[in-house]
């Protein structure tokens, strides 16, 4: 039987932070996931990007991820929304001292520098290919017995295995859970003129339209695209022909980048929103999608799981430095009383501007231009949703600042 301070199930890019990030703390986490690392490591598996914001930046420096991935990440030097392509856009543009407002990264960079760095790690045993059969949590602690016939244990479980969590749901935690009626398009494309690092958020009632800034490549400047369209539309999007993608993107975009393609791969997936009530249990905590799943608006999905991340660790750090079971409930309920209303206000704030935005008329968009305008004239405002956007606000965890626990 082998011992851990954590079992986490799931070794996504949540999950393989949270070891990580334990690991630069002493804390050792034994890491059980079910996919084959050949497979989700290769070039092809996922074209998605991630904006990661400047707070989970810090992090991942910290406990130094960001050191296996230099030069690889596409600074975000302003973010720029807009109803449609008409006049009174929304700037967010940071002040000379505080640096990138994040860093646009592919996932298979980030998946792939996680994954080294958990393998490298003294305290992570990492135990890919592999699934729990059976899991007790109990007052003495917790058992799983794996398929590789391997008893493991340690005081506390975490769940970071998305956001249809088999453990969240078998602890009989209730989620709140809708699905949209939308779906994402995901790619990446060429374009003849530079982005100059500016994320640009266009809204459509069909949904919204993101243009994400990538580094340059051989074949010239490059953005990630998210699309949001109608459920029923999105197989018939990926079934273009690139050239007809590329007319459609361009009728989005509005010429500004010039020129467009070559296109990338194409992907597509569902659009639903989803939030625990709860988000500890009996020796059990969740992070990332297990806890919460919102719509990519705002780009900040993979950053709230970040966020939990820094959080659930200070809270065991501290705990085991005061000698706690890190089971403990008091320890638990301090994890769950941090994020609570961080992850409530981020999934309500991204649910109602999908809703907001998605009104069709003359009227409603008159009005959402007139709230833009109004924004973009009071700076307090604006470094409101800056700080929000950035992880910053509220009681920051020391990691997000960039400091060890």
């Amino acid at each position: 039987m082998e011992q851990a301070d954590v079992i986490i199930l799931g070794g996504g890019l949540v999950g393989s932070a949270l070891a990580v990030a334990l690991d630069a703390h002493k804390l050792k986490a034994i890491v059980v996931d079910i996919a084959d690392p050949q497979v989700i490591l290769a070039a092809g598996f996922d074209g998605r990007a991630s904006a990661i914001a400047s707070a989970p930046y810090r992090m991942l420096s910290a406990i130094g991820v960001i050191d296996r991935l230099a030069g690889k990440g596409c600074p975000i030097a302003g973010i720029r929304v807009s109803d449609g392509l008409e006049p009174g856009a929304l700037d967010f543009a940071p002040s000379a001292d505080d640096g990138a407002l994040g860093h646009m990264f592919e996932n298979r960079l980030l998946r792939g520098a996680l994954y080294e760095a958990a393998v490298a790690a003294p305290n992570i045993d990492l135990r890919m290919s592999t699934r729990a059969v059976s899991v007790t949590r109990d007052d003495q602690g917790v058992t799983a017995v794996l398929d590789s016939g391997a008893t493991i244990t340690a005081p506390l479980l975490i769940a970071a295995e998305g956001r249809n969590s088999p453990t969240r749901d078998a602890a009989g935690i209730r989620t709140a859970r809708w699905q949209y009626d939308h779906a994402a398009i995901v790619t990446s494309l060429h374009h003849e003129h530079s982005h100059e690092n500016i994320a640009f958020e266009i809204f459509y009632p069909q949904g919204p339209f993101a243009i994400l800034p990538l580094n340059d490549d051989a074949e010239g400047h490059r953005s990630a695209i998210v699309w949001s369209v109608s459920r029923a539309e999105a197989p018939g999007m990926l079934k273009l022909s690139e050239r007809g993608f590329l007319a459609e993107a361009e009728k989005k975009m509005g010429g500004f980048l010039g020129q467009l393609g070559p296109l990338g791969a194409r992907s597509s997936y569902p659009l639903g929103f989803h939030h625990a009530a709860q988000i500890v249990s009996n020796r059990l905590a969740l992070v990332g999608d297990a806890a919460h799943g919102i719509h990519p608006i705002a780009g900040q999905g993979v950053n709230v799981g970040f966020r939990d991340v820094a959080t659930l660790v200070e809270v065991l750090v501290e705990g085991k430095r005061l000698g706690l079971d890190l089971g403990d409930p008091a320890l638990l309920a301090r994890y769950q009383r941090w994020r609570s209303l961080d992850t409530l206000m981020v999934s309500v704030a991204t649910d109602g501007l999908q809703r907001l935005f998605g009104i069709p008329g003359k009227t409603a968009n008159a009005a959402r231009r007139l709230g833009l305008s109004a924004v973009q004239r009071l700076p307090m405002v604006k470094n409101r949703f800056m700080a929000e956007a950035r992880g910053e606000s509220g009681e920051v965890p020391k990691l997000l600042q960039g400091m060890m626990v």
